[in-house]
């Protein structure tokens, strides 16, 4: 058990209309005005949603966020992307710059800031 916890600091959340496919606890990327949609493998993402519901999503855009993950991840300012199956891995090109401040390869998981 980890000793401490940056669950839901500086979170910020928005509703979204959301595409076919999205679900609570995978990355999401923008797909028109208002809208978000399932990442593609390699592609940007702009936060994690956190509940779907009638054509719609609460995506957490800002704060620390669990993520899951694919593969390790640098601790600290890493560059990652979205990894086709609703999480994230690190990228060497592109992607969406984030604080990295714990992994857990077990848990598949990584916590992020954007």
């Amino acid at each position: 058990m980890s000793k401490v916890s940056f669950e839901e600091i500086g979170s910020v959340a928005a509703t979204f209309l959301a595409e076919e496919g999205v679900e609570a606890g995978s990355v999401v990327g923008i797909t028109d005005n208002g809208q978000v949609g399932p990442c593609q493998a390699s592609g940007d993402f702009c936060g994690v949603a956190l509940d779907c519901r009638a054509g719609t999503a609460c995506v957490q855009v800002k704060g620390f966020m669990t993520l899951k993950v694919t593969g390790t991840v640098t601790l600290g300012l890493t560059a990652l992307c979205a990894d086709g199956n609703g999480g994230v891995k690190e990228t060497a090109s592109g992607g969406v710059t984030a604080l990295v401040v714990s992994a857990d390869s077990a848990a598949g998981t990584c916590v992020v800031c954007l």
